[in-house]
This record gives C-alpha cells, sequence and structure tokens, in this order.
C-alpha cells in the first residue's frame, strides 16, 4: 500500500493535521516518534517508537523492514523542527523525491541563514557571539533594544527582546546555561508591522504564497496574537516583497519544498526576521484554507511524492484567526463559552487546548496560546470584529497558585 512516513509530530498543530490529511489522501500514515503519547493517534496507521529519532541508520532500517511487509513508502515527511531536512535526507537514501536538502538544512540553523543572505539588503544588523566567548565581550548596549536567540530555536522558546543591559545579560546566561555549545545570536530589534509568507517551490517555480499580517504581543518574548489573512499591501509594497522573496530563493538554491518567512516592514523596507523550513504551526492550513479553499497542506504532500501541486482558489474571503492567552498562572478548572463562540456570524472554527487540570501560564512561547477563534468575512475589519467578539465569549477558570 502506497504510504507516507512522517519524523515527529505534536499533539496539536500542523504536524498532527498533516498526517489526517495524508490518511484522507489514501496513503497508509506512519509515524517515527519519541512520545508514548502518541500511540492513541487515531489516523496514525503504524506508530514506531524510537528514542533517538536522528539515529538515520535505526530508521532506515526499520523502514526497510516495512518495505519487506509490502508497504510502497513514497517520502519521509516532517513538518517539525529539527527534522525538516532530515527526513528529506532519509527519502534521498531511499531514491523518492527529494526536496532542495541544503537550503532546509540553511533556514534550520538561524545562524547559518543569517551569513548566507548577510549581503542582502532584507538583512538586519545582527551579532554573533560564539561558543567560546565569554558573555562579558556582549558589547552591543548602544543598539538597545535587541534580540538575543538560540540558532535552533523555535516557536518563540528561546527568543527574548531586551531593554536594558541587565536584561541582555540576564537572557545571554539563561542561553548559555541551556545551550552550552551554541554560539548565540543577536539582532537589532525591528520596529514595524510583522508578516508571514507561506511558499512552495518546485522545480524552481514559485507554484504558491500567501501574505498575512501577524499581530504580535510583546512580553519579553514574541508571540503572535493573531493572524489577518490576506495582508493589505500597497502595489509597491507588494512588487518589492516579490523581489526580496525571489533574491532569497536564488541565494539558498532552494528549488524544491515548502517553507515560511516571517519579515517587518519598517519604514517601507522589508526585513527579514526568520525563514523556517516548513508550514507554520498551528491553525495556518486552516486559515488559508479559509481564504482560499485551498488545502495546502494536501499540495505540500503531493509535491513531497513528486505530483504536481494544484492550486484551484474556490473563494476569497477575509480571514482573521485570534489567539487567547492568560495573564496569570493556576490549574485550570473548566472552560465555558466554546458552543457560545460558534453561533457567531462567520465564525468558521474555535478550538480551546488545555484539559481540565492543565497548569496554564503567562506565555512564553507560542505553545502557550490556549484558544483560538477563526473568523471569516468580505472584509477584513468585519473578520477581525467577529473574531474579537467571539473570542469574547470564551472564558478559563483556573485555581491560582
Amino acid at each position: 500500500m502506497k504510504t507516507l512516513v512522517f519524523i515527529g509530530s505534536y499533539k496539536f498543530g500542523t504536524s498532527r493535521e498533516a498526517l489526517t490529511v495524508a490518511k484522507e489522501m489514501g496513503y497508509a500514515v506512519i509515524l517515527f516518534t519519541d512520545k508514548q503519547s502518541h500511540l492513541e493517534f487515531a489516523e496514525v496507521d503504524q506508530v514506531i517508537l524510537i528514542d533517538d529519532l536522528l539515529n538515520e541508520q535505526r530508521i532506515i532500517d526499520k523502514i526497510v523492514l516495512l518495505q519487506k511487509t509490502g508497504k510502497q513508502i513514497c517520502a519521509c515527511v516532517s513538518f517539525i523542527d529539527p527534522y525538516v531536512a532530515y527526513a528529506g535526507r532519509l527519502s534521498e537514501q531511499l531514491e523518492l523525491t527529494v526536496v532542495s536538502l541544503q537550503p532546509l538544512s540553511v533556514m534550520e540553523n538561524k545562524i547559518t541563514l543569517r551569513e548566507a543572505l548577510k549581503h542582502l539588503p532584507i538583512s538586519p544588523a545582527y551579532w554573533i557571539i560564539p561558543t567560546e566567548d565569554s558573555l562579558q565581550k556582549i558589547k552591543y548596549t548602544s543598539h538597545l533594544p535587541l534580540v538575543i536567540k538560540a540558532p535552533v530555536s523555535n516557536g518563540s522558546k528561546d527568543v527574548f527582546m531586551v531593554k536594558t543591559p541587565n536584561e541582555l545579560t540576564k537572557a545571554g546566561r539563561y542561553l548559555r546555561d541551556k545551550y552550552p555549545h551554541t554560539s548565540l545570536l543577536i539582532e537589532e530589534f525591528l520596529e514595524g508591522s510583522q508578516y508571514l509568507v507561506e511558499l512552495l517551490m518546485q522545480n524552481d517555480e514559485l507554484k504558491f504564497m500567501a501574505v498575512m499580517e501577524q499581530d504580535i504581543i510583546y512580553n519579553g518574548k514574541f508571540i503572535v496574537g493573531a493572524y489577518k489573512y490576506p495582508a493589505i499591501l500597497g502595489e509597491t509594497l507588494h512588487k518589492s516583497l516579490i523581489t526580496h522573496i525571489s533574491d532569497i530563493i536564488k541565494e539558498l538554491d532552494f528549488s524544491n519544498g515548502s517553507c515560511h518567512i516571517e519579515l517587518k516592514l519598517v519604514q517601507d523596507q522589508w526585513k527579514l526576521i526568520e525563514i523556517n523550513p516548513r508550514m507554520s504551526g498551528g491553525i495556518m492550513n486552516r486559515i488559508i484554507e479559509e481564504g482560499t479553499g485551498i488545502n495546502l497542506l494536501k499540495e505540500i504532500l503531493n509535491m513531497y511524492v513528486g505530483k504536481e501541486p494544484t492550486f484551484f482558489q474556490t473563494r476569497s474571503m477575509f480571514v482573521n484567526a485570534k489567539y487567547l492567552t492568560l495573564q496569570s498562572r493556576g490549574k485550570l478548572l473548566r472552560v465555558k463559552g466554546q458552543e457560545l463562540a460558534l453561533t457567531h456570524s462567520g465564525v468558521k472554527y474555535v478550538y480551546v487546548k488545555p484539559v481540565s487540570g492543565a497548569v496554564l501560564k503567562k506565555p512564553s512561547s507560542m505553545g502557550d496560546r490556549y484558544a483560538c477563534v477563526i473568523a471569516a468575512s468580505e472584509t477584513e475589519a468585519q473578520a477581525e470584529e467577529i473574531a474579537r467578539a467571539a473570542a469574547q465569549e470564551i472564558k478559563f477558570y483556573i485555581e491560582p497558585f
């Protein structure tokens, strides 16, 4: 039977949805995971537990055994870091359709990416603190505020905005303790509206591109509080965005694969925040589908198995996805209002993540967004108002501690 092999997954979001989409496409779904809890995934035909997902030979050996049992492996895929390029490399070893491995590997490391694109005008100022350098050598206080991050972080987990020398030193020490063998990256803080671009490349051709604006919650971290699709850009800005993206693709020699790019618009000039070698997490596929009718995950999987992705747009709607976070810590007792939120005209999706008994807290990463409402309408303002009103119906009751 035609089979897709997935390396790693989260319980929620794009990586989990990809399993369901693959199943709906008629593939048998095999998941390699190091999480015992993933054994309960109903959409997976076989879960293979392995303590080290980066043990390449061990996974290859298990895939070969699957082939001997009659499984026709069509692709190895991952939608989570740090397994994207790795899954592509497994496909290469199995002589399957191969994505652009080197560009994807570059994207997985923020320092490597900065160095690869440093001469492009879209790149901001940045500095690297090598592993062997003492944190006392952090002498960029004249450039504050700054952003300091680990090169392999994701979901805003190890990314800090610092405004004072003390905050810079504190964040640097935290990252050095957590990543003792890794250089650290410092970047200028960019003031401006933030945007996200989803794109898919196949055979050197840009097949799909979706641009949306992000609302950012600044609390020392960078948490996306809302997505607005499509982003409203003037013709000049849109053309310059296309030019910059084309330059990035050419510089990285990115010919096959999908990624998402985050940028800021600083005084009408585009500046690159980062590139990730996969589709965005969370409810990104749902946002694009509500706005266009296109199931981007399905087309990405088609690209991975060597098929021609098709992007036939069946609708054109404005979509607003609003996330809910908390400003206190405690144990969740119950959540109310999901059903009421769904009664609002234009609401397409309501999602609440935590279950009773979970410990909730102020957001320090994207994983600390506890609910989401997606609304669609014929205008941007209407979609935003619908999402806002519906989100207000959802109430978290917690026992503080």
